[in-house]
């Protein structure tokens, strides 16, 4: 497994291609997030070439005279490597490695390996390789070989333990090895989450290097992992915490999100992310102090579309109010998302205020129903508050008066196993 700490650091030159007449910032900001990951991977960004044009050229994504430009970028800061924005077609990556003589990565390469680098499970090992050779079979993946033997280092790491055949038929067999491999792990996923069933569940999503792992510690009082770099989170964790009210809740935590985050990835992690799908409430953290806030939120939005979670409620938080100067800022933020909350993980701002809301957003939820259990059926309450959670007790001459709260999604189920000792209709209320 490659491991950035112990390599050299590559000197990259990064280009971007955009639309005629595009927004000065928006461009910055894209390069500056392309920075960022190849920081992360262990190159170091030595200068940076954009052109505006109408659409990419065919032939190399860039002008003939952007190509002459980037050849003596490369000579006059003696970079290894060329790294675009955008994917490339493996035509345009030949005639530009032809030209410039070092490797030219598209941006899905450097997230790719990245991803590669920060996998620890053999769950998210799986799931990078499955990604890898996805990205890999329609692109040439004799150029593949060639390109890893020529130059080495960031964006030519084999796919796993072992090197890419050049076979496209091996190609399959190990993908389609790798699915069934990953349906393996859902299967044990999915036992696990049923072990689970009757907890609030809550789920940390948001943009990379947002503060998500750090309020997971945060809340959880957990030992997680946190680094001040992008997609340290890869496998997700899950921990026990306790709400205002008492009842025990669970957290989960999982890899962020990234503009153009590469299909091949969010497939793959379809597994990791179930965490995210089966969500009760979702807690959306955002990083106020960031430039490009809106657009932060605006991805995400869209990735939990994608994965088909807009629905699910949704609490939107502002991090690292700390590291705000201008509290007019704040002000727009929260004229512009009503009900969010700003907080601090780091410093602990606002986090009790945090915890009653993601009570208040559960209760919400909760469809609250009144059971009578005879006392000849007393062998079934020790399983329902097993199943579900239990807001009243009152224990009659006849009977057993339970009040349980039951999620939305699980009102079926519980139904068929307990109907008989349903006194009325299932109704949402507030809590007994």
């Amino acid at each position: 497994m490659h491991d950035v700490g112990l390599q050299q650091r590559e000197r990259a030159i990064i280009v971007a291609v955009v639309r005629k007449g595009a927004d000065n910032t928006i461009t910055e900001e894209h390069l500056e997030e392309l920075r960022l990951l190849l920081d992360t991977a262990g190159a170091d960004v030595v200068d940076d070439l954009v052109q505006e044009r109408e659409r990419p050229d065919i032939a190399t994504a860039i002008g003939k005279g952007k190509v002459e430009e980037l050849v003596e970028l490369v000579k006059e800061h003696e970079a290894a490597m060329v790294v675009f924005d955008d994917d490339l077609t493996p035509a345009q990556v030949r005639n530009l490695e032809k030209a410039v003589n070092v490797k030219v990565l598209d941006r899905t390469q450097v997230i790719l390996d990245i991803f590669a680098a920060n996998a620890r499970s053999v769950e998210a090992r799986t799931q990078v390789e499955l990604a890898q050779l996805e990205y890999l079979l329609p692109r040439l993946t004799r150029m593949w070989t060639h390109l890893s033997k020529q130059f080495g280092g960031i964006g030519t790491k084999g796919p796993g333990e072992t090197q890419i055949e050049t076979d496209r038929r091996m190609y399959r067999t190990r993908m389609q090895r790798l699915r069934e491999k990953l349906a393996d792990i859902d299967v044990q996923r999915s036992v696990q989450r049923k072990g689970r069933e009757g907890l609030p569940r809550f789920a940390l999503v948001g943009y990379t290097n947002a503060g998500k792992s750090s309020l997971m510690k945060v809340l959880t009082q957990s030992d997680v992992h946190i680094e001040d770099r992008l997609f340290a989170t890869l496998d997700t964790t899950v921990r026990a915490f306790e709400l205002p009210a008492g009842q025990k809740a669970l957290l989960s935590d999982t890899v962020g999100f990234i503009r153009k985050l590469p299909t091949q990835l969010v497939a793959s992690f379809r597994s990791t992310l179930a965490e995210t799908l089966e969500a009760d409430v979702l807690i959306h953290v955002v990083d106020c102090a960031h430039s490009h806030v809106r657009d932060h939120i605006a991805v995400v939005e869209q990735t939990l579309s994608s994965l088909g979670v807009e629905s699910t409620p949704t609490l939107l938080v502002f991090n690292k109010v700390d590291l705000v100067t201008d509290k007019h800022i704040l002000d727009d933020l929260e004229a512009e998302y009503p009900g969010c909350i700003f907080i601090s993980a780091a410093r602990g701002v606002n986090l009790g205020r945090l915890l009653t809301r993601m009570q208040d957003e559960y209760e919400d939820l909760g469809i609250h129903i009144t059971l009578h259990i005879p006392y000849e059926s007393m062998n079934i309450v020790s399983t329902i508050y097993d199943d579900t959670e239990v807001l009243h007790r009152d224990d009659t001459e006849t009977s057993v008066v339970l009040v349980v709260k039951v999620a939305s999604g699980n009102l079926d189920r519980f139904r068929s196993r307990y109907e008989q000792f349903m006194h009325e209709s299932p109704t949402s209320s507030t809590p007994v």
